[in-house]
Parts: C-alpha cells; sequence; structure tokens
C-alpha cells in the first residue's frame, strides 16, 4: 500500500484567505485527503504560512507593526479560516520560526557542495529617491509579455511570467512611489538551474500522460530548450540569512524557502506528536511515497520547475508525483484582488451560511481546467435546488417517515435484498467509479457523482410513493423506505470528503453501528458491510430535521448591493 504525503500552497501571511485561495488550493487538498483516509490509505496533509517577501515587508511597515507580530496575526487569522471550512492539516507550521531556518541552510548546503549555486554580477534597479534596492515586489511596472500595467517585480499576475524587473516598462518604487529610477550592478546568489537541465528533463518527460493537460504543456514550453538560473539571495532585512560568512546581510529568496517548508513542517509534525518516522527516510525520499501539492496556476513554476530540480540536485527530497493546479476562480468576472477590495470576507461569508453551503458550491465550479467565477446566485442556485432539494429534502422526506411509522425499526427482511438487487449493483458500480474519480483527484467530477446518485436514490423513493403505498400495503412501504435508507446512508459516506458536517449530521442518525470501519468498507464499495450491518434489522437514533437551509433571495440581494459598492 502506498503512502501519500499532500502538501496545500503555504498561505502567504500578508492578508485574508478568499474564494479564490479555497478552490484553488486548500478545499481540493482537503478533499484528496479526506477520500484517501477513507480509503485507508496512510496519509498526511501538510501546510504553513509563508512568512518572508518583500510584499510583508511592505505591508508591515504600513501597519506600524514589526515583521514577525505582522505574520503572526495572518497565520492565525488563516488557521482559524480554514478551521470554519473543515479544512484539515495535520500540521500548519510558520516560515518565521527556527526549526524553519535550520532545514533550509541545510537545502542551501547542499545545493552549494554539489555546485548548484554560485554568485553573479547583475543588474538591479534601484530608487534615487528613498535609496533603496527594488527586488521583486519592492517595484511594479508595465508586463514587457503581455502589457498589463501593475506587474510585479517578480511576476506578472495577469499572464504568469516570471519576471525579470529591470525589463519592467515604467518602473515605480512601492516604498515612495518615484519614478525615479536606476539600474545598478549588484552581486547575488544563484541557483544554478541551467546545469541540471537534462536530468531534469528526463523526470518531466515521464508526467506527460500523468499530468493535467493545464500543466505538463504550459512546462514543457518553458522547459524544453533550457531551465534559466535564478538568484535566491536578496538585500533586505527580513528573512534566513544566507549561511555563508561572505553573504553577510543577505537574506535567502522567498521562493527559495517557502516550498522547503513543506519538508520542514513534516519534521516538525512527527515531533509535535511523537511519532518517530525519519522525516526524510521514510517520506520525502522514499520511493513509495506519493507526493501531492495542491497550487493555484500562479505557483505552477515554483511547484513543477524550480523546488523538483531543487529537490534533485540536492539530494534531500523526492520530486513532486503530481501537481492537480487549478486555475483561477474570479468574483462575478474579475479575478479576485485583495489589494483593490475586490474579493469576498471568507470567513464572514462562513459564519452566514455554513462551511456545508460553500464548499459545495466551490467544488462545483472549481476551476479545474479553466478559469470560473464565483456569484452569489450561483451560491444560492447550486444550494438550494441541488444540494436542499437532492440531499437534504431526500433524507428529511424518507427518514421522517421511518421514523413516525416505525419507531421500533424496521425488519431485516425488508433490506435483504437490496444488495444484489438491480438498484444495488448498480449502486455499487456508482461507488466504485466515485472512487476512481477521486483517485485521479477528478474532485468536482466526484462530487457530480455523488450527486448522481442522489438523483438516482430521489427517483427511486418518488416513483414508489410509499406515503401512498403504506395505506394499503404496510409491508411494500416498508421495503421502499428500507431500501431507500440503504441509498441514504451510503450518500452520507461518500459526501464526507465533500461535506463533513452534513455527512455527519446524516450519519447521527443511523447511531454508532455504521463504524468507521463500516464506513471505509462502503466507500470503497464493499456491500457485504451493509448486509451484515441491517442483519437483525434497523432503527433511527434520531429523529431527522431540515440539514440544508436554503438562502433567500433578500439576503442575496443585500450582498450584490454590498458587492457593487466596492
Amino acid at each position: 500500500m502506498s503512502k501519500h504525503l499532500i502538501t496545500s500552497a503555504l498561505p502567504y501571511a500578508n492578508g485574508p484567505i478568499h474564494f479564490g485561495h479555497l478552490a484553488g488550493a486548500y478545499i481540493p487538498g482537503d478533499v484528496y485527503y479526506r477520500h484517501l483516509k477513507n480509503c485507508g490509505e496512510e496519509t498526511i496533509h501538510i501546510c504553513g504560512s509563508d512568512e518572508h517577501g518583500v510584499a510583508i515587508m511592505l505591508n508591515a511597515k504600513k501597519a506600524n507593526k514589526n515583521y514577525k507580530e505582522y505574520v503572526d496575526e495572518w497565520h492565525e487569522q488563516h488557521k482559524r479560516v480554514f478551521e470554519k471550512y473543515d479544512i484539515v492539516h495535520d500540521y500548519f507550521g510558520q516560515t518565521s520560526s527556527e526549526y524553519h531556518a535550520e532545514e533550509v541552510k541545510e537545502w542551501f548546503n547542499s545545493l552549494n557542495e554539489k555546485g548548484y549555486i554560485g554568485t553573479k554580477d547583475g543588474e538591479q534597479l534601484f530608487c534615487n529617491d528613498c535609496k533603496n534596492h527594488l527586488p521583486d515586489r519592492f517595484v511594479e511596472g508595465q508586463c514587457y509579455k503581455c502589457d498589463y500595467e501593475s506587474a510585479r517585480g517578480d511576476e506578472c499576475p495577469n499572464c504568469g511570467e516570471l519576471i525579470d524587473s529591470i525589463k519592467l516598462i515604467n518602473p515605480v518604487c512601492k516604498i515612495c512611489d518615484s519614478q525615479n529610477i536606476s539600474q545598478v550592478t549588484v552581486t547575488q546568489y544563484y541557483l544554478l538551474m541551467s546545469k541540471f537541465h537534462s536530468e531534469f528533463r528526463e523526470w518531466f518527460n515521464s508526467k506527460k500522460d500523468f499530468w493535467r493537460k493545464t500543466v505538463w504543456p504550459y512546462v514543457n514550453s518553458l522547459t524544453e530548450k533550457e531551465l534559466v538560473d535564478r538568484a535566491i539571495s536578496r538585500d533586505l532585512d527580513w528573512g534566513i540569512d544566507v549561511p555563508l560568512a561572505e553573504a553577510k546581510g543577505k537574506k535567502l529568496y522567498v521562493w527559495f524557502d517557502a516550498p522547503i517548508g513543506y519538508v520542514s513542517n513534516t519534521k516538525e509534525f512527527f515531533k509535535s506528536v511523537g511519532r518517530d518516522d525519519d522525516y526524510i527516510n521514510d517520506w520525502w525520499k522514499n520511493d513509495d511515497v506519493k507526493i501531492t501539492n495542491f497550487i493555484g496556476k500562479d505557483n505552477i513554476i515554483f511547484h513543477t520547475v524550480i523546488f523538483p530540480m531543487m529537490s534533485m540536485a540536492s539530494g534531500k527530497a523526492n520530486p513532486v508525483t503530481n501537481v492537480p493546479a487549478n486555475q483561477y476562480l474570479n468574483l462575478c468576472g474579475k479575478q479576485f484582488s485583495k489589494s483593490s477590495g475586490w474579493y469576498v470576507d471568507a470567513e464572514e461569508a462562513v459564519d452566514k451560511f455554513g462551511s456545508d453551503a460553500f464548499r459545495y458550491y466551490l467544488i462545483n465550479i472549481l476551476p479545474d481546467t479553466t478559469d470560473s467565477s464565483f456569484t452569489w446566485e450561483g451560491l444560492q442556485a447550486k444550494v438550494n435546488n441541488e444540494l436542499a432539494n437532492n440531499i437534504g429534502n431526500l433524507v428529511n422526506r424518507c427518514l421522517k417517515f421511518w421514523a413516525k411509522n416505525w419507531k421500533e425499526g424496521l425488519d431485516a427482511k425488508y433490506f435483504s435484498e437490496f444488495t444484489n438487487s438491480k438498484n444495488g449493483v448498480e449502486l455499487k458500480n456508482s461507488i466504485i467509479e466515485h472512487k476512481a474519480l477521486l483517485d485521479k483527484v477528478e474532485i468536482r467530477k466526484g462530487l457530480e457523482k455523488v450527486m448522481e446518485i442522489g438523483h438516482t436514490a430521489n427517483t427511486f423513493f418518488s416513483d414508489r410513493e410509499p406515503w401512498a403505498v403504506f395505506k394499503t400495503d404496510e409491508h411494500k412501504a416498508a421495503g421502499i423506505i428500507a431500501e431507500t435508507g440503504i441509498y441514504i446512508l451510503c450518500l452520507s459516506v461518500l459526501l464526507k470528503p465533500y461535506l463533513p458536517k452534513l455527512s455527519s449530521s446524516i450519519l447521527e442518525l443511523y447511531g454508532d453501528k455504521v463504524t468507521d470501519e463500516i464506513q471505509s468498507k462502503i466507500y470503497n464499495g464493499d456491500f457485504s458491510v451493509i448486509d451484515q450491518l441491517f442483519s437483525n434489522g434497523y432503527s433511527l437514533t434520531g429523529k431527522p430535521k431540515a440539514l440544508v437551509p436554503k438562502i433567500e433571495d433578500d439576503v442575496i440581494n443585500e450582498l450584490n448591493e454590498q458587492l457593487k459598492e466596492k
């Protein structure tokens, strides 16, 4: 049995989590993690805050806070949001921690000893008014690739190009807003990626038929001819020191240290829970471990080129197995932007509607192959017309009828023939198909398959009209309720990765007999446990209540008005 190491992109400790982040990396990572746990696989999910870089420095100064105080506040806010959206990480660490700095320095030293780090003189922008060097996000300007007006000094948020800041058109200092900028020569440390091109391509070509079509061709076009050396040091006062005596005053570039956070946080996880796993030999360099990075498309280059090269060249870790990168989720057709205020407060939203509503909608509009867009009307339609009507209504109608008319439970004979019936065989096959979809990280399609089963269960229940049949044939009605009850039980188990709260609420009605082991077997299509579970008849342990509140028009209208004011 394989082991699985799942990572979700480290959220940058510089602003709130929005729906684009949740749909891009965090909910998909959580769904896949829960899926593998349900399948009985040994799995860990690692994440944490990315806490270095120029943007943090700039905004901490604006907030009149020291850097550590600033990132700690965002770290706690992000943890709180993940908890409210039922997103589970085995460990959620911080790249400003000492344990992380120690790991990063080990990677640097290994790469340096093997000849993959060197110094180069290069040109850098310098502000003649505030007398500051302008690496990365200290400068913005017009993108020389797509003409986007607000490209950053490290990356263009419009086209995804890794930016050479000295090529920016009309550069502006982000410290003092000056355009009095010149080029100066500076010496920096470089990751000599060009020396690893052939080894990288040999590994990368093995992913051609496995990685998403939105990922492999894009990375192929960037790396087919060469890998470009990248500067990994900066002249800053916040970050991890370059661990060389002659490099005094230089810090490691945030994108060198951040991905190593997956590794340092894995080590810290085992330490925190008292496990004696060797985080390198048992996990990061174990060929039996599948490593999956969940990211948005703006992080593709770092996770498919730079970090795999660092992992292989240093000998510190195996490269990633799969990178199911998602595209952008927009807000009403426009890209989410914290800086311009075009986003929805994810914490306020989940407090209003609950995690099930947002997880359901965001998975349905998951931008797995193309960009998609969040709208309040879309949320309302998906929750009211599908989740409430397809699942909530079925559970309420069927189990209420069961609880009212068979208080002492339904006899075993009413359950006994379902698993071998045509409907039972089709249900089992659908469950197996669902597992195959999530094994391939087809998360949106997986949820669609679950809702397809829900539709089948609704049709089965409605077409047979047990409320009418009961008046003339109680035994026949009991059979309909029993078989629908099996459908609902299976649906509640299949919903566990997607909507853990709703799943738990339904399972509670079936009581303690439905153990984790039974749930796992049902999830994997082992229907022998269904026959065992109902072999002595079955009674519910509680009376169902409304599980999926509908969203009213006036609430949506108010939220749309708030958007218009942004």
